[in-house]
């Protein structure tokens, strides 16, 4: 496991174009977004603004998808096109240790780009950091290794390197749409915002949003999380073809 971290994380420091899309992309459309549109520092009936946890909260979740949907399947179809996962079958190595380190050095990547993300609406906005640090810690580290589950999931179907990328599209806009991208969960109709409820991603964004606003996050929304880290994350297993 060591050596295994070892040589992907050096790979993955290799790849710079990579990490730097993961961790520009949120920044930037938070930064541009965020100073074009007016109504996003503007202060609502509550007194709070957009871009105090709302917005912080669904470009925290773009970057994380964007990672794992985009990504992290593109790494392992790539090594399985090129004959490297089938040099793997014949050593100790198990798939759930692979898969294990390709989820903790995207969990690390993930990290540093929402603590980029942070810094960066404050200094830009003068953004509240999260409120709620413990329970902002705990859903983002549930939330992101459920989400890298799903990704680990479309990595084991996925048949090369280059239908990685479609597939994850596929997944990823969905879930940007149940997480409240486009349409506030709030102004949801109720049968949509059931489906978010479940989806994993619309907990997370919510859980995100609540702890940065200083309130605990929801038990359904980290039950839901957990679930999903069993559940994809057994099927990634399962599922998992070394050729």
């Amino acid at each position: 496991m060591r050596k295994m971290l070892l040589v992907e994380s050096k790979l993955y420091l290799r790849d710079w174009t990579s990490l730097a899309f993961s961790v520009a992309l949120p920044v930037a459309l938070l930064i541009v977004l965020g100073m074009s549109i007016p109504s996003m520092t503007e202060a609502d009936a509550t007194g709070e603004r957009y871009v105090d946890a709302q917005w912080p909260s669904l470009m925290t979740l773009l970057a994380l998808l964007t990672l794992v949907c985009n990504i992290l399947p593109a790494v392992l179809t790539t090594y399985r096109e090129q004959g490297v996962l089938r040099r793997m079958s014949t050593t100790p190595v198990s798939p759930a240790r692979l898969l294990t380190v390709q989820l903790l050095i995207n969990l690390v990547v993930a990290t540093v780009a929402t603590a980029v993300l942070v810094v960066g609406a404050m200094l830009v906005f003068g953004a509240s950091a999260p409120k709620q640090w413990p329970g902002f810690v705990l859903v983002f580290l549930l939330g992101t290794a459920a989400l890298m589950s799903i990704g680990l999931v479309i990595a084991a179907l996925a048949p090369n390197g280059k239908a990685a990328p479609g597939i994850g599209s596929l997944v990823m806009f969905p879930l940007m749409f149940v997480a409240g991208m486009w349409i506030p969960r709030q102004a949801m109709p109720d049968a949509l915002r059931t489906v978010s409820d479940y989806s994993v991603a619309g907990p997370f964004a919510q859980a995100l949003r609540d702890t940065w606003a200083g309130h605990a996050p929801q038990p359904l929304h980290l039950i839901v999380m957990a679930a999903g880290l069993v559940i994809f994350g057994g099927l990634a297993v399962r599922l998992f073809r070394w050729e």
